[in-house]
């Protein structure tokens, strides 16, 4: 068990953006039928910006307060676990999500950070005290 590379924290964050696509598009159809069919203006819609937000900070925080894994996550076989090796409580998990918007906002340099850091970890990580391990495919055993 070890900290995780960057690169395959890209591809379960490439997985998860695939499925949070696709949540959001679910929940734009009510707006969509609210108004006719016609197409919902984010800029003026405060309540749609709002809506989205929340599928995707719901999405995050309610995967990893409650398995420590999104399902990009689990396809790589990655886990996020406290400093203690447990899985994130909501706040630990919502610091987390906060700290990985700040992360990203510098042109990414927060998860670039990990390329340099002595322990592999981004600045939310740090921040949040948690870290994404990867655990690697049991050995299958021998076949007769």
């Amino acid at each position: 068990m070890r900290n995780t590379g960057l690169l395959r924290r890209i591809a379960a964050m490439l997985y998860d953006t695939l499925l949070v696509t696709a949540l959001l598009f679910l929940a734009t159809i009510p707006f969509i039928a609210i108004r006719g069919g016609e197409p919902v203006e984010v800029g003026d819609n405060l309540l749609y910006r709002t809506v989205l937000a929340l599928v995707v900070y719901v999405f995050f925080v309610g995967f990893w307060s409650r398995s420590g894994r999104t399902l990009g996550m689990q396809s790589w076989r990655l886990q996020l676990e406290t400093a203690d090796g447990e899985t994130p409580s909501i706040a630990t998990a919502s610091l987390r999500f906060f700290a990985a918007i700040v992360s990203f906002l510098p042109l990414g340099l927060g998860f670039l950070w990990q390329l340099w850091d002595r322990d592999s970890l981004a600045w939310h990580d740090r921040i949040s005290r948690t870290r994404i391990v990867h655990y690697p495919r049991r050995e299958t055993q021998k076949q007769r």
